[in-house]
């Protein structure tokens, strides 16, 4: 469950508090996601173009089976280092593309031919991103380095 100052990432009122800022919490989805060997992992900066949130972390899982233990694997690391569940999440039904919202940091795992068919990647082509090199991981991110070497609040 979400904590009590976190609503919908909708609320452009609403941020995330400096204990998990959204950097860090992108980051740790990041390293889950990479723990996992999803591919193609993205991270989109949607900070200076939408208050719906502040990052997109899109991945792709090659079956239903990589997409649950990515899925899995994200819940548990932010539960463990940051103390947070999603605030919402879709798609574990069917597994075919997953969404794990943590109010400003959404995590979207994909089966490569719904990634392509939805290409949320590129609808926000004005926003910065960057792909992590493969084997990678979020300290291969200078966008998210570069955020956490910013702000004293970020451990």
């Amino acid at each position: 469950m979400a904590s009590p100052n976190q609503t919908s990432s909708a609320d452009p009122t609403v941020r995330r508090t400096s204990e998990n800022p959204s950097p860090v919490l992108a980051a740790r989805v990041v390293d889950a996601m990479a723990d996992k060997r999803a591919s193609d992992i993205t991270v989109i900066d949607l900070r200076g173009v939408t208050s719906m949130a502040d990052f997109f972390i899109i991945a792709t899982g090659e079956s239903d089976l990589q997409i649950k233990a990515i899925a899995n694997g994200i819940k548990d690391l932010i539960e463990e280092e940051c103390g947070e569940q999603p605030w919402k999440e879709e798609g574990t039904d069917h597994l075919q593309w997953v969404v794990l919202d943590y109010v400003n940091v959404v995590a979207h795992i994909f089966l490569p031919e719904k990634r392509e068919h939805y290409r949320i990647d590129r609808l926000w082509g004005e926003a910065d991103s960057e792909t992590v090199p493969e084997d990678g991981d979020a300290s291969d991110l200078d966008l998210l380095q570069d955020l956490l070497q910013q702000s004293p609040d970020v451990a």
